[in-house]
């Protein structure tokens, strides 16, 4: 896997990131790789593949009732 090196961060941030890793329970480095993984997004092609499972894994599912309804019926609240 290739690494990546980023120079000339201000303290503060690398201070931010350090603490953000901590409440999060994550070292520095997995903190900043989640981080850089959202920030480019996930192109079409790994959107595909993540709805392909999420088919699979539902396929022949019944449920009682449609996602349209429950929308319905919360907005009527």
């Amino acid at each position: 896997m290739p690494d990546i090196l980023v120079r000339g961060l201000d303290a503060r941030v690398v201070k931010r990131l350090k603490d953000r890793a901590k409440q999060n329970g994550r070292s520095l480095q997995s903190e900043a790789k989640l981080l850089l993984e959202q920030g480019v997004g996930t192109d079409a092609t790994e959107m595909e593949q993540i709805l392909a499972k999420w088919r699979e894994r539902s396929a022949g599912r019944k449920y009682r009732q449609s996602s349209l309804d429950i929308l319905r019926e919360v907005r009527e609240l």
